[in-house]
């Protein structure tokens, strides 16, 4: 066995031997509540017509056998996504039970292993680095670097569809918990910065597929998880469609996003400390190795980690048979793809 296979080999040990703490253990060790907020809906800043919608909702999920998530951050999350129709969010959330269980959502950090990850990175790189002035993880996404046919040579949509569903579940039981150990106060959102430097309409084709599908399992299965989204290096034009399609958006889903064209530094230095955002987005912040693959955060400070134990690394841990083809395809795991 290679010293590669064997150091994966150990990690995967540790990972199993590991106890998994009970879902109460998990939410009782980072705060549940904001200590602010500008709207009503979110924990501890619920009005009373919200909160007998929280109530029922949950009466009506555990009268129909579900025991797992149901806290208050994430029936309310459902809630709001669904304008508070108890109806309405108990039908997302039951889809989103069964799309788990089909997937095999709740052990796809165990079981899943993207071996080919920093080879992808090179053709269309994705990673979150470390937080905003908000307390929220950065994830950054280079749509304009994407070289469909050389990604298609080391891994599959199903791959990256699947590692999309890895980084969601390690967002949600590692990176968030962390932030919000450190801010003090519940994290539950992300801030992303999009950047569409070198995009062209014939990338942007080849890439819709997989963006459509990871959009699909985002607005369905992680409901109201975006805080900031910054569309930078926008091409021209990219602003008057926005603009024209942005009365028909809810207005707290358009104060959340900006879109800025090659001149962006200043207004991504407002909500990103300099010493926070890459260097080369105009921020001081470097890693050894790229930030592309340093997964640089509070979720890999020791004084910001719980009983969940540190965060994985989604190429570690892998065995030798884990190759990409030996991987279930979204079809076989019942998870067929929706149009938005």
């Amino acid at each position: 066995m290679s010293e590669e296979a064997s150091q994966a080999t150990q990690h995967q040990t540790a990972v199993t031997d590991r106890k998994k703490p009970t879902e109460e253990e998990f939410l009782a060790s980072f705060p549940q509540k904001y200590n602010q907020s500008s709207h009503e809906g979110y924990p501890g800043f619920l009005n009373q017509s919200q909160m007998a919608a929280l109530d029922t909702l949950r009466k009506q999920l555990k009268d129909a056998g579900y025991t797992k998530r149901l806290d208050d951050a994430t029936l309310l999350r459902f809630l709001r996504a669904r304008k508070f129709d108890v109806a309405k969010a108990r039908e997302m959330f039951e889809k989103c039970e069964k799309w788990r269980k089909e997937f095999g959502t709740d052990t796809v950090l165990e079981d899943f292993h993207y071996v080919e990850k920093s080879k992808v990175a090179q053709y269309y790189p994705q990673y979150y680095h470390k937080t905003d002035k908000d307390g929220r993880p950065v994830y950054f996404e280079e749509l304009g670097k994407v070289k469909i046919n050389e990604m298609y040579k080391i891994t599959t949509q199903e791959r990256m569809l699947r590692n999309l569903v890895w980084e969601y579940e390690s967002f949600v039981n590692h990176r968030l918990p962390a932030c919000s150990r450190q801010k003090g106060e519940l994290v539950e959102t992300s801030c992303t910065i999009l950047d569409l430097k070198g995009i062209s309409l014939t990338s942007a084709s080849q890439v819709y597929s997989y963006v459509r599908e990871a959009s699909n399992i985002g607005q369905n299965y992680y409901p109201e998880r975006m805080g900031k989204f910054y569309v930078i290096n926008a091409p021209f034009g990219f602003s008057t469609v926005f603009a024209m399609i942005k009365p028909f958006l809810d207005p707290v889903t358009v104060e959340k996003i900006h879109i800025l064209g090659s001149r962006y530094q200043d207004e991504l230095l407002k909500q990103i400390p300099a010493e926070n955002l890459p260097k080369k987005f105009g921020g001081k912040s470097e890693s050894a190795g790229g930030v592309e693959m340093s997964d640089d955060g509070p979720w890999r400070d020791e004084k910001f980690q719980g009983p969940e134990g540190p965060a994985p690394r989604a190429a570690e841990g892998f065995t030798p048979s884990a190759t990409p083809s030996a991987t279930p395809s979204l079809a076989s795991r019942g998870a067929t793809p929706q149009p938005m």
